[in-house]
């Protein structure tokens, strides 16, 4: 594990030695500035509920755009082959980018704390759901990031990388869209299996330990599968 909180240190850094984290994290404040403003000044509202409503829209884009370069950018100029061949292993690679974008997302999400202090001295504001909404983001936002890593597994274009991470996350945000058609024996299933539906429980404000398992679970599972996608193309 050592070797991969090396590799999570060295490419945080150089995530903010290049405008690369610093254009994210502005859009990111961006987007959800507006979403802030739209939520509860033009509302009226003491609630950051439709602020984080909006977060896993967000997420489908800056996941998958934080992620697209770890391994894409990696492959694409060859580096790839001089890091592996290093004392490291594969799982350690993958575990250490996945770390260093974890970061910066999460400092991303961090930043917006001042708009729920906001809220707070306009209003009354209730905590459980704003802890709830952001524990929520940072888990659905690292399962967007892992599934952006395995897209980046696949190819040496960041550009495609983005497009196979943002489509597949897009598609894991609108199952629990087919919940009410898939009748009652495969419903409960997809309902489980939706990472929306998860969020939207735990940004109520009641955390509960089935829903930080489904996360955890399915973030390890991706990120297993990008260790398999990096031994096989290595072995090719």
């Amino acid at each position: 594990m050592r070797q991969a909180l090396v590799i999570a240190k060295r490419e945080f850094s150089a995530y903010f030695k290049s405008p690369i984290a610093y254009i994210v994290v502005g859009l990111f404040l961006v987007f959800a500035g507006f979403l802030f403003f739209d939520g509860f000044f033009l509302r009226g509202q003491a609630t950051m509920d439709a602020f984080f409503g909006w977060m896993p829209v967000l997420f489908l884009f800056f996941g998958p755009g934080i992620a697209m370069r770890l391994l894409a950018e990696e492959r694409g100029t060859g580096t790839i082959e001089m890091l592996l061949t290093m004392p490291v292993r594969d799982w350690e690679v993958v575990v250490g980018k996945y770390l260093a974008a974890l970061g910066l997302l999460t400092i991303g999400i961090v930043l917006t704390l001042p708009f729920a202090l906001t809220v707070a001295k306009l209003g009354p504001l209730d905590w459980g759901p704003v802890i709830g909404g952001y524990a929520g983001s940072i888990l659905l936002g690292g399962t967007y990031l892992a599934i952006g890593l395995l897209a980046s597994a696949f190819t040496k274009n960041q550009l495609v990388a983005l497009i196979i991470g943002a489509v597949t996350c897009l598609a894991a945000f609108l199952l629990g869209n087919f919940v009410s058609v898939a009748g009652s024996t495969i419903g409960p299933i997809i309902e489980y299996a939706s990472p929306q539906y998860h969020f939207e429980k735990i940004a109520r404000g009641v955390i509960e330990l089935r829903n930080v398992i489904y996360y955890t679970t399915t973030i390890a599972v991706l990120l297993l599968l990008s260790v398999q996608v990096l031994a096989a193309r290595k072995w090719r």
